[in-house]
């Protein structure tokens, strides 16, 4: 496990424990010797999560798309940041570089950029380890939901397995390194039968 990409908001959300839960994820990161890949941004728990990379000795890489860089306010002290032409190239960026996806908190951006990894990871075009990291209960929701799809015969069982959950950072990362990917029929073109 070199590199975990962290999806997360691009604000602090409304309790002091999203905040922390992101220090924490960024210092076990270090501590790991694991770099940090995400948005780029020096605000919110982006911000948050590099800087204690960074505070910890750390390597951290941002993506930021070109339109974002004032709006989000690229992070200045980063590893390296970068720069793509568009949120689609940041997502297939960030997926070509790290070793497995954590998200954070976060709104419609963030569960977007989870569910497009943890689509593609259903289709078999990865086999990495998508975590939930689950402060202060923040995606009860979302965990309630895929079981709902799962009952409702949307998501199979081996795909709702997919998504390792803990509210605990370590406990997070630490299964990662024993994750084993479903078994995915591959989708081949007929002209490559």
């Amino acid at each position: 496990m070199k590199a975990i990409a962290v999806f997360c908001g691009s604000s602090n959300g409304a309790l002091p424990s999203y905040k922390r839960g992101a220090e924490l994820l960024g210092k076990e990161l270090a501590r790991r010797n694991i770099a940090l890949v995400y948005g780029g941004s020096s605000i919110g728990l982006m911000g948050t999560v590099a800087d204690a990379v960074l505070e910890e000795g750390g390597k951290v890489i941002g993506v930021l798309p070109k339109f974002l860089r004032d709006k989000e306010i690229a992070h200045p002290h980063i590893t390296e940041l970068i720069t793509v032409d568009s949120m689609h190239e940041r997502k297939q960026k960030m997926e070509q570089l790290a070793d497995g996806f954590i998200i954070l908190p976060g709104g419609s951006g963030t569960l977007e950029e989870f569910f497009e990894v943890f689509t593609w990871g259903q289709l078999g075009l990865h086999q990495k380890p998508i975590g939930i990291l689950n402060i202060d209960h923040y995606y009860y929701l979302l965990i309630s939901f895929f079981t709902h799809m799962n009952e409702q015969q949307f998501l199979q069982d081996k795909f709702v397995k997919m998504a390792l959950v803990d509210s605990n950072p370590a406990h997070l990362i630490q299964q990662f390194y024993t994750y084993s990917p479903p078994e995915v029929k591959t989708f081949l073109k007929k002209s490559q039968t």
